[in-house]
């Protein structure tokens, strides 16, 4: 069912007499499913629209627009197709309970992976889905390979109808569809033999596979589901050796790297990251591939240019990753502000000890963290910890939380978003965001 949640006054829909409520029926005569059907049934100039108003009085309206003029109307989220895998790293086996619902919900949804950048399996995708992909070239595509070897793959997502990988993403290339490939690596399950094999047959897939990111597993202390090992600093050293091996290759026969290892692999073998030319366009960075170099470009590519904050003390939350990385950056920014930059490093009260990422953090880390910094001007905290309606993963509210605290909080990506801006922080007039 699509429905719409949003008219935008003075839009199309608008002057047609669209309201919240209206479903959307058919385009052109074609059926709508969902958001895709919408997006691309609705591109021509010319269109046809059946509709059922929140009354229930069917309706045609008949269309024709400017070209390139939008119809102005946002929908209600579609149904999201969960994930039928039982994978024993799934991040959300290691949720302890009594967390927001929506963050129980394990999506697997080929379009969402198109839309959004989410990671699929394509292990619930059906045929229709197949046809669906190549009629509307929904590329590239975010796929979570894991292993193509069919044996090993049932075993790491346990589920032992999963279906062929290596025949669907082969079927897929065909069509002209493209992809971003990760793989979560479980020492003893799906590295040596397996992971050779499996960046073997994503090679032979040529242009269709663009990317490649060898992940570390990580649990943390509620993960009940995961027997296998831990990632060590033995294993991390010989998975970037066997991603050093196949990048040189892709840099001689292809002209780029290809296969990338997650900043996780690099800290965790005591490796130093490489510069921000190995990571190209940055492709998989939100898949914690080169965000250490990202960030380490953005803070130096914009310090100069950042004002004279002299005598402001400045409080930075991070996480126990990030902890040794800190340093060179804030003697960076107090070179050029003046300010003194106080470096807080704070592990995850949640998920426990085993967890050291500052996304994650929680509302309960930066109150610990800050409650009686009395000393700071002002402190700025990791902006991933904060969803889109402000609250933590402890479902603490941001906003909440900064009103009591001794000085004002600001989510900050890179530090140059916050340090930037008009005026200096802390002073009256500025908001915390």
């Amino acid at each position: 069912m699509v429905r719409v949640s949003k008219v935008i006054p003075g839009s199309i829909c608008d002057e047609m007499g669209v309201v919240p409520g209206t479903e959307l029926l058919t385009v052109n005569g074609r059926t709508l499913a969902d958001f895709l059907d919408w997006e691309f049934l609705t591109a021509d100039d010319e269109l046809v629209i059946e509709a059922r108003l929140p009354g229930g009085e069917e309706i045609v309206y008949e269309v024709e627009r400017p070209e390139g003029d939008p119809l102005g109307v946002e929908l209600e989220p579609p149904t999201i197709r969960r994930c039928a895998n039982r994978c024993e790293f799934c991040f959300i086996e290691g949720l302890p309970s009594g967390l927001r619902k929506s963050l129980y919900v394990r999506d697997d949804d080929y379009r969402l992976s198109f839309a959004y950048g989410n990671f699929a399996t394509l292990s619930n995708v059906k045929e229709r889905d197949i046809a669906r992909i190549l009629e509307y070239r929904l590329s590239p595509l975010y796929v979570s390979v894991h292993a193509t070897p069919w044996e090993a793959r049932k075993v790491l997502l346990n589920n032992p109808r999963v279906p062929d990988i290596v025949a669907q993403l082969t079927r897929l290339a065909a069509g002209g569809i493209q992809f971003h490939a990760q793989m979560v690596i479980v020492p003893g399950l799906n590295d040596a033999d397996v992971l050779e094999a499996s960046l073997a047959d994503l090679w032979t897939l040529g242009d269709a596979v663009l990317s490649v990111a060898l992940v570390p597993v990580g649990v943390t202390q509620f993960s009940h589901l995961y027997t296998g090992k831990p990632m060590d600093a033995v294993n991390a050293e010989r998975i970037l050796a066997t991603v050093e091996r196949w990048e040189a290759r892709a840099l001689a026969e292809r002209g780029d790297r290809w296969v990338f290892g997650s900043d996780e692999l690099y800290l965790l073998a005591g490796r130093e990251f490489p510069a921000a030319e190995h990571y190209g366009d940055f492709a998989q960075v939100e898949n914690g591939v080169g965000a250490v170099t990202a960030l380490r470009k953005r803070v130096l590519s914009g310090v100069s240019a950042l004002p004279r904050l002299d005598g402001k003390r400045i409080g930075v939350v991070t996480g126990v990753s990030m902890g040794p990385l800190m340093p060179p950056l804030l003697a960076a920014l107090e070179r050029q502000t003046g300010a003194t930059f106080s470096l807080i490093v704070m592990e995850n009260s949640l998920f426990g000890p085993t967890t050291t990422t500052a996304g994650l953090l929680v509302g309960a880390d930066i109150r610990r963290a800050l409650e009686n910094r009395a000393d700071l001007d002002v402190a700025l905290i990791p902006a991933e910890t904060i969803n889109d309606n402000g609250l933590f993963l402890d479902e603490e509210q941001f906003i909440a939380l900064r009103e009591t605290m001794p000085m004002p909080v600001y989510p900050s990506y890179d530090f140059i978003d916050v340090l930037a801006l008009e005026g200096e922080p802390g002073l009256p007039g500025r908001r915390a965001a």
